[in-house]
Formats: C-alpha cells, sequence, structure tokens
C-alpha cells in the first residue's frame, strides 16, 4: 500500500495577464515536495513568458499528472528517462484555432530542483512544438541537459489521435550521452484508450486500456565514485492492460483503476524491486 500522489495546487490571476500556480504534493510516497511555483505573463496576444519553478517543456506523456493518468503507473519514458521539473525561464506562442500551433522554449538550471542557490554556467535548455491537425496531435521536442558533468541531448516525438471515445497515441525518445559517456538509450511508448458512457448514478464511465513500452538500457547521467556513467535503468519491455470505472464530471472525477502490468527482460536480469510482474490496484480522487 501506498499514497502514490497527494497533491494541492492554487492558480490564479493577479491581473488580466499575469497569473501565478503554486503546487505541491503534500505526499510522494511519504514524502513531501513542492512541485511548480512560476508566474506567467500574457503580451501581443499569443505569447507568455514564464518564469519559476516547473515541468520544462519537454515530451508528452511525462506532462499528465495523477488525475489524468491512463495507467496506473507511468510509461518509462516519462518515469525514467526524463522526467524534469527545473528553475528557469521560457517563452512560448499559443496559437488560438486559425493556427493551433504551440512553440515552447526555455533555459532552466541544471541542478537539482531541490537546489536554487548554486551558481553555474552549464544550463538546461528545452524547446518543444505542438500542432494539431483536425483530431490529431503532433508534437516534437529537444533538450540538452547537463546533470553532472555529462550533457546529454534528447529528442522527443509523439503522436496522438483522440476522436469520440478512443485515443490512441505512441511516443519515442532518443538520449544520447556527449562523449562516448554511454550507449545511446532508446524508449518508446504506445497505447490505447476505449470510453464507454454508462447509465448509472455512481459510476458514468467504463474504460479499456492496452500499453507497450520499453527502453534500452539507460542511465540518469549521474556518475559514480570513479566518474563513469553506469546504467542504472536496464533494458526492458512491458505490456499493460487495465480497466477504468470512474465518475467525472468536470472538474470533480473518482475512479478505480485495475491494472495487469507483465515485464519482459533480457539475458535472465533479476528485475528490481517494483519493476516485475504485478498487479495494480488505484483509488483516485480530483476535485
Amino acid at each position: 500500500f501506498q499514497v502514490r500522489n497527494a497533491r494541492l495546487s492554487v492558480s490564479g490571476n493577479v491581473l488580466p495577464t499575469l497569473s501565478y500556480r503554486i503546487q505541491i504534493d503534500g505526499c510522494d510516497r511519504g514524502k513531501m515536495k513542492i512541485l511548480d511555483a512560476y508566474a506567467r505573463w500574457g503580451f501581443a496576444g499569443s505569447w507568455r513568458v514564464q518564469a519559476g519553478q516547473f515541468r520544462v517543456p519537454y515530451a508528452v506523456d511525462c506532462f499528465r499528472g495523477p488525475g489524468s493518468y491512463y495507467f496506473a503507473n507511468r510509461s518509462f519514458i516519462a518515469k525514467h528517462m526524463l522526467n524534469m521539473r527545473a528553475v528557469g525561464a521560457m517563452i512560448g506562442y499559443y496559437g488560438g484555432q486559425s493556427l493551433p500551433l504551440t512553440l515552447e522554449g526555455g533555459v532552466f538550471n541544471s541542478t537539482a530542483m531541490g537546489d536554487h542557490d548554486t551558481w553555474q554556467r552549464n544550463m538546461n535548455y528545452a524547446a518543444k512544438a505542438t500542432y494539431k491537425i483536425k483530431n490529431t496531435t503532433l508534437a516534437v521536442s529537444y533538450i540538452s541537459a547537463d546533470p553532472d558533468s555529462v550533457r546529454m541531448n534528447l529528442i522527443d516525438g509523439a503522436v496522438t489521435w483522440q476522436a469520440g471515445r478512443w485515443i490512441v497515441e505512441g511516443e519515442y525518445q532518443n538520449k544520447h550521452y556527449t562523449n562516448s559517456s554511454h550507449a545511446t538509450s532508446h524508449g518508446w511508448n504506445l497505447f490505447a484508450s476505449y470510453a464507454m458512457p454508462l447509465d448509472n448514478p455512481t459510476f458514468n464511465q467504463l474504460s479499456f486500456q492496452a500499453r507497450y513500452d520499453g527502453m534500452t538500457d539507460h542511465s540518469t547521467g549521474k556518475r559514480n565514485d570513479e566518474g563513469n556513467l553506469i546504467t542504472d535503468n536496464p533494458t526492458r519491455q512491458r505490456i499493460t492492460i487495465g480497466t477504468t470505472l470512474a465518475f467525472v464530471k468536470n472538474p470533480f472525477k473518482a475512479a478505480i483503476r485495475l491494472n495487469y502490468e507483465k515485464y519482459f527482460y533480457t539475458n535472465g536480469l533479476t528485475a528490481p524491486q517494483g519493476e516485475a510482474d504485478k498487479i495494480v490496484a488505484e483509488l483516485v480522487v480530483k476535485f
């Protein structure tokens, strides 16, 4: 048993064009974290500048919060490859219906999220573009990160199709380590979800999900005592099937989710703790 997340967020506008957001996780598996603390200023119609601590503009699946997950556990690319909040600033263009294009780019501290005091020259850089064509959303992003003297360059591409009761998504990441410090890592996530309405006063939606995700040998970019990068997450693949029974009435959501995860490792590798075949049941409440 665990409380996976207990998040509380406060956001609003102090001026018509100046907004803010503060988000904390009061119990991330027993630990408290400050997630977001930023201000955003809009100007010239579709442009915004944002500064503070927030998720860097990179990738797709990692941007989903616990209240909008399709599965009990995140994909490998969202959990292991790169899921980064940092302190920094970014500028973005957010087009409307006439031009459904979003462009974001920013500069961020390379130190850990909880360390705002260290002066540094090696920064992290990220950029993301999203374009919507009818029911299909295309996203491409790039980040260059330097967590521990070895710079890592990542690219991500995703396609999301959503129509009626269906959502289907595919995402791929490539993680390159400079100076041949570690073999290039590849990660992927393919999933589909089908939701059907229910005529019931307690639950009004039943959905079914299936996912195939995986990654090759992966390093977090932190060096060991000898100054070398090691493989923190060995090659693995996974198939997940699940179902969710929910009551959804915006902004409220309550859901009971049941997932089965089947893992595949190469060379008879012993699975890390918590990364083996399992059944996961969870209760989600969002309001």
